[in-house]
């Protein structure tokens, strides 16, 4: 079944747009006025790159940007923008893995044959692919979610059978303080008994 797929009325300012927003701050929402004020792309086609980058994830449909958009301003924004491809000209890729490395005329023939499209209509997708493939990385990887470690269960105390690392040459050594009060009317006899007793008990 046939599919649709994106493409510009002009793809000049492609690469001015991701290199606008990752030196712009990210705004609460990507809208017309962001555009061409805060980016300032204020020609009639470059309104098109608001739904482009829609489609390739970057922002939803409210035109909130999504964690993706975050990646473009990271150190390898080309990664982003081939996931972006992915994410926008998914058919293309399920068709040929190898899609954005194809010669001009296949590339159209692969659009044809997946979106049905006629000779003119490739013929822009393929403009608009090409114009973004050039600013992609493909040969990197990129994480599409961040990685959270799960937490650890609270433990209130200490179970019995928790494994606790052990010495098999550990040898336990107690040292005892004792307070022994001698009779002050004793002789040497029951002071020696005295101390017998406790020697005794402790052999």
């Amino acid at each position: 079944m046939p599919v649709s797929l994106p493409y510009l009325a002009s793809n000049k300012n492609v690469g001015a747009l991701f290199e606008k927003i990752r030196n712009a701050k990210a705004p609460d929402k990507f809208t017309h006025a962001f555009l061409t004020t805060t980016i300032g792309l204020k020609g009639t086609n470059d309104r098109q790159l608001i739904p482009l980058l829609r489609y390739m994830g970057f922002i939803d449909q409210s035109g909130t940007p999504l964690h993706s958009y975050s990646l473009l301003k990271g150190h390898n924004p080309g990664s982003a923008i081939a996931e972006g491809m992915r994410n926008a000209y998914g058919p293309l890729f399920d068709a040929d893995v190898q899609a954005h490395k194809l010669s001009a005329d296949r590339l159209k023939a692969l659009i044809s044959q997946v979106a049905g499209a006629d000779a003119d209509a490739a013929s822009r997708i393929a403009s608009t692919f090409t114009a973004l493939a050039k600013l992609a990385d493909f040969e990197s990887e990129i994480a599409s979610k961040a990685e959270i470690p799960s937490p650890e269960p609270a433990r209130n105390d200490v179970r019995n059978d928790e494994q606790v690392p052990r010495s098999s040459n550990l040898r336990p050594e107690f040292h005892y303080n004792l307070q022994i009060h001698l009779p002050a009317n004793g002789d040497e006899e029951t002071y020696l008994n005295i101390f017998n007793a406790i020697r005794k008990t402790f052999q």
